[in-house]
């Protein structure tokens, strides 16, 4: 990524549950170390800052979920001297949230939001900031987005679908709504958009269909952290990207694998990163033997400890650091589509546990190693990867001219199994074709008491939200096609 790309960037911790964070030393260690636990640090003419560190890791939110006025400001307070704003997420829509009643299950409670929201604005030396979902129309969402301006919040990120759009029934982001909150709000209000952003150039696809100042990638950027990467400008034997026969192009796995490694060595372990070769290069000379993958798989496991033993061993060393726990979940996001097809790397990544830097290593090197055989095998039949997409012209067409269909988003989207690519879920129609998706006896029911009904009702019988589109006194906007994907 270029320094001026890197200029453009802000980054949000994950969700942290305020009352646990507040209440449990180890889950706090686990999620966010501001500082380092040697107090010897200075005496070594080590940076005393980890999480947060001025230097490295600003611009940063921390993003808190809550119903407690007085657990938050006491999470807030703790983190406050090691970020830029706090971030209230309402806009968890898992069954979690329900439970425990946090993130978007609380937007029904307006007058406990402003509490939570105002308290901070008035007690923090920070600004406080907040994620919403839609709401049921345009209209009241614009009266959530409102009060909770009023309540004191500095940014308001917008997650263009409603508390019930997740898993199966994720569907498509509204960005109309998100354009008529631009243009309701006043104009000094910051907003953030969250949703439809797979790839690079939605970004400014979104910024320009929603008037919005910047855009949030949560899944986008895990399944592809170079999101937010700009092309390289070189000749087009870059060893990190790749362009196919057709003009699209994405950063190779095992490029991004390895910057990934290298960032871990430097600003985790405090150490450089081991010698590597190149990257290869299918015209690179076929002498560099490619091993079997099964020369780097673990022995079995004839006398070992039994499993439960060695779990407890393994639970005992596990290490604090946040950012070693999150390695084994952030590489099978990344890897997602290589895995699939290389299940023998599947199961070393599987195997690997946080904190054993050698294991990852060898991972990695089985993913260059299946990088190269599959480069070389798109040059010697590229038209075979051609064929991995399923899309005849005529249902590209159709697709374009119905948000019903994914088929589009996954013509655009798709590389060879090697590039970094998004993750495209089916549409809620398609998840219920393809059996992956079922209705509740109410969604039937609703479904069956429309299907019965005149043609001529149907027709007017029309959406609270769309009954709010005709009335609010705009133009008609068109959604550009290509912001009308599922992630």
């Amino acid at each position: 990524m270029s320094v001026h790309d890197s200029k453009q960037l802000l980054a949000y911790t994950p969700m942290f549950h305020s009352r646990i964070f507040n209440e449990t030393q180890n889950f706090r260690d686990r999620h966010f170390q501001p500082l380092r636990d040697d107090s010897t640090a200075a005496e070594l003419g080590k940076d005393p800052y980890l999480d947060g560190n001025p230097q490295t890791d600003r611009p940063l939110f921390v993003q808190f979920c809550a119903n407690d006025p007085d657990a938050l400001l006491e999470a807030a307070q703790y983190v406050q001297p090691y970020c830029d704003a706090v971030d209230l997420n309402l806009g968890c829509p898992q069954g979690i949230a329900r439970r425990g009643s946090y993130g978007a299950f609380l937007q029904e409670d307006w007058g406990l939001i402003h509490t939570l929201i105002h308290k901070l604005h008035i007690e923090l030396d920070v600004p406080v900031t907040a994620k919403i979902r839609l709401l049921e129309s345009k209209e009241k969402t614009l009266d959530y987005a409102k009060m909770i301006l009023s309540a004191g919040a500095s940014i308001i990120t917008v997650h263009g679908r409603q508390r019930d759009q997740k898993g199966h029934k994720t569907g498509l982001a509204d960005w109309s709504v998100l354009r008529f909150l631009r243009d309701h709000l006043p104009s000094e209000t910051v907003l953030f958009a969250n949703g439809n952003i797979l790839q690079r150039d939605d970004i400014q696809t979104c910024l320009d269909a929603t008037g919005f100042d910047a855009v949030m990638s949560a899944e986008g950027n895990l399944y592809d952290p170079t999101i937010f990467a700009s092309p390289p400008v070189s000749s087009k034997e870059d060893r990190e990207y790749w362009y196919g026969r057709n003009g699209k192009g994405g950063y190779r796995m095992d490029a991004v694998f390895r910057r990934y490694m290298d960032i871990i060595y430097k600003y985790v372990l405090e150490k450089p990163p081991p010698a590597r070769e190149p990257l290869a290069l299918p015209a690179d000379p076929q002498d560099l033997a490619v091993r079997s993958l099964d020369a780097f798989l673990e022995p079995d496991d004839d006398g070992q400890p039994p499993e439960k033993k060695r779990k407890k061993d393994r639970e005992a060393g596990k290490p604090n650091s946040p950012n070693l726990l999150a390695m084994q979940p952030h590489l099978f996001h990344l890897l997602r589509p290589l895995v699939t097809k290389h299940t023998k790397v599947r199961d070393a990544l599987a195997k690997c546990r946080a904190g054993d830097i050698q294991a990852f290593e060898n991972v990695l090197k089985m993913v260059t190693v299946v990088v190269r055989e599959g480069l070389l095998d798109y040059e010697a039949d590229p038209a075979k990867y051609d064929e991995t997409l399923p899309l005849d012209e005529k249902a590209l067409k159709e697709a374009e001219i119905c948000d019903e269909s994914s088929l589009a988003t996954v013509g655009r989207c798709r590389r060879p199994w090697w590039i970094c690519q998004p993750y495209v879920r089916p549409l809620p129609k398609e998840a219920l074709a393809k059996g992956s998706l079922t209705m509740s006896k109410q969604e039937k029911r609703k479904l069956e008491q429309e299907a019965s009904l005149p043609k001529s009702e149907k027709a007017v019988s029309k959406s609270e939200r769309e009954k709010m589109d005709e009335n609010d006194g705009l133009a008609e906007r068109e959604m550009p096609k290509q912001a009308m994907v599922a992630g």
